[in-house]
């Protein structure tokens, strides 16, 4: 039997550990969100503190503490917050910080297109393995924590 020659049409996909799966899907997953945020001139911290603010979080504080587990993943909040008010997305009134109905059309829109990213993730998986899926890597994170 002749030796297995690699190539460019080698597949060794079925080769690859979890890890990598996980760190490859993670990257397309990042890029492709990050194509959407940009079709509207933001980033991903400032989606974040957009979803924040629209949930409840009603100072710069509040909305630090809101994405205190993203810290260290993109611009300084201060930076962020001054960019959205630019934009005239933000507004503070009366100490109170509050999406202005230009940032909530945004929003709107971003929500919209964020939605359709997501299920082009899950295109021609059926929701019985997503959830197996799902169900696989929670029980795998939870094995490591």
């Amino acid at each position: 039997m002749a030796p297995h020659v690699h190539g460019p049409t080698c597949d060794h996909s079925g080769d690859k550990p979890i890890g990598w799966w996980l760190k490859h899907v993670d990257g397309l997953i990042e890029s492709s969100l990050d194509r959407v945020l940009a079709g509207e001139g933001i980033g991903r911290r400032h989606w974040q503190a957009l979803n924040a603010i629209a949930g409840g979080a009603d100072s710069a504080e509040a909305v630090d503490e809101a994405l205190a587990p993203f810290r260290g993943t993109g611009p300084a909040l201060r930076v962020v917050l001054d960019q959205l008010r630019s934009m005239h997305w933000t507004q503070e009134v009366e100490g109170r910080l509050t999406l202005t109905p230009t940032g909530s059309a945004a929003r709107g829109r971003l929500i919209v297109a964020v939605r359709d990213s997501r299920a082009r993730i899950a295109e021609g998986v059926d929701e019985r393995d997503y959830r197996t899926t799902l169900a696989v890597l929670q029980r795998m994170a939870r094995n490591l924590s």
